[in-house]
């Protein structure tokens, strides 16, 4: 039982982390970017590796001291002011990057942009206990499974819809994942 739970604590943590990556595909795709596998494998293993990094910051805060509850309540808080964001915004979608015809350094500039939102959630994830080595293997497959999935909803009527809620949804499982740490520690 114990196995689940951090799994889907690891699981709920990349998805959130990982929306963000979902719109920015479905904005290329509207585009016309269409990343190469090895621009895709620069996404992924930078924002994996700062995660993971972010991660280990937060457990060890947690091993130091910091209590489970409070990282499950900083997850909470950072998935409120994600959904107030985006009422803030009246639920409208910014531009995404276009890297299109840049190098390899714009990639990777791409990449530490997206790896920012990660970094924050990780220590408070990291915090609450969940497990840094899981939770990275999952951004990683999430991050990988995102890239397409967005382009695959970009390039049809779905992407003008989903791209509009990905900001409240990650909030959204920002809370559950706060108060998933919060009630079974």
């Amino acid at each position: 039982m114990e196995w689940l739970s951090l799994l889907g604590a690891a699981g709920m943590f990349a998805a959130a982390c990982n929306l963000d990556t979902v719109l920015l595909a479905m904005g290329w795709a509207v585009r016309g970017v269409r990343p190469g596998p090895g621009q895709r494998l620069v996404i992924a293993g930078l924002t994996t590796l700062i995660t993971w990094l972010s991660l280990l910051l937060g457990a060890q805060a947690g091993a130091a001291g910091v209590t489970a509850a409070l990282g499950g309540l900083v997850l909470v808080g950072m998935g409120l002011w994600c959904v107030l964001d985006w009422l803030r915004s009246a639920g409208g979608t910014e531009a995404a990057p276009n890297p299109r015809g840049s190098g390899l350094w714009a990639w990777v500039a791409l990449a530490a942009a997206l790896a920012v939102n990660n970094a924050g959630m990780g220590v408070a994830a990291g915090v609450s206990g969940v497990s840094p080595g899981l939770a990275a293997l999952a951004n990683l497959v999430c991050t990988l499974a995102a890239l397409p999935l967005g382009r695959a909803l970009g390039d049809g009527l779905m992407g003008r819809l989903l791209g509009r809620f990905a900001l409240p949804l990650s909030g959204a499982l920002l809370v559950a994942l706060g108060v998933w740490e919060i009630i079974c520690p």
